[in-house]
């Protein structure tokens, strides 16, 4: 198998009324247990590198990684820049081998966010790569980004369009009432599913993408908290209305929190519980375990993707 774009993975999900999962990455256990899921579950699989990443362990070694998962696993894998803040971060991971790239010029007015993404797209596709864009601004803090909840902003259905046929872009990240981080909602979660139907509706076989959508899943945090984390008040967006989502045109959904929140409990409790571990390995590995587990649950009961590879 090879790295691939999204391009077919989005028609397939669009048509079937499903959502590809875009897992972020950060080390070699991470991408491994994402990949273990994937095989299991045969399903389609986008890695996504955000700013934070590339800082910590290097778009090469990234790359590499994810090179030798395809080598390993069989799959097809889409390699993508999560929230390129600029043209030429986009322009380098373009260049070093990644297959999907994500402008995100939505702090910008939306003539300017509509120059920016322009720029790339016409850089991407003469590479054949595929570009994501983003309109409108989810609260929330991850890695590079930090919006606050009174500058975000949800995503004009009338703008969605014009951007879409301005700019070419491959696929639209859009504002709903999801959000970055850990604490997404203070009462009671909210998607405003409205403004999707009428998004879609304006935007037909158009795959729109949702970001901040991690569930955060109580038992995950209370097991973090039992063990020594300081994480109160955590909540994320309900399963069933990311399941729903993945019905309306979403094709992509990106989990991250989650990810964090099961490798971090599982080796909270284990240094805990053995104090006199030091070996990486024995908690590495349990880690990478709890990643795989959650991302087969992702794919199989919310996503929807199992046996869609």
């Amino acid at each position: 198998m090879s790295l691939v774009t999204s391009k077919e993975m989005f028609k397939k999900a669009y048509e079937g009324n499903y959502a590809v999962g875009a897992f972020n990455v950060n080390n070699m256990e991470i991408i491994q247990g994402i990949v273990d899921a994937a095989k299991q579950e045969n399903a389609p699989l986008i890695l996504q590198v955000s700013a934070g990443a590339r800082k910590y362990a290097n778009p090469i070694y990234l790359r590499k990684l994810v090179e030798a998962a395809i080598e390993d696993s069989g799959l097809d894998i889409c390699l993508h820049l999560d929230h390129g803040e600029d043209f030429e971060i986009c322009k380098q991971c373009i260049d070093d081998g990644f297959s999907s790239v994500m402008i995100d010029g939505s702090k910008y007015p939306f003539e300017e966010n509509i120059a920016l993404t322009k720029k790339v797209v016409e850089y991407a596709h003469s590479k054949g790569v595929v570009v994501e864009a983003e309109l409108g601004k989810l609260a929330g803090v991850e890695d590079a980004v930090n919006v606050s909840a009174k500058d975000a902003t949800y995503t004009d259905p009338e703008q969605a369009a014009e951007f879409v046929a301005r700019t070419g872009v491959d696929s639209l990240a859009i504002a709903i009432g999801t959000s970055h981080g850990a604490y997404k909602f203070k009462g009671d979660p909210s998607l405003d599913f409205e403004r999707l139907k009428t998004i879609g509706d304006l935007l037909p076989n158009f795959p729109l993408v949702l970001h901040g959508s991690s569930s955060v899943p109580k038992e995950f945090v209370e097991l973090c908290n039992k063990y020594g984390g300081k994480i109160p008040g955590a909540a994320g967006v309900p399963e069933e209305m990311l399941r729903r989502a993945s019905q309306m045109g979403v094709c992509k959904i990106n989990i991250d929190t989650d990810l964090r929140l099961a490798m971090t409990a599982c080796i909270r409790q284990l240094l805990v519980e053995n104090p006199s571990e030091f070996d990486p390995r024995k908690y590495l590995g349990p880690g990478r375990t709890a990643i795989k587990d959650m991302v087969a649950h992702k794919m199989r009961n919310v996503l929807g993707c199992s046996g869609k590879q």
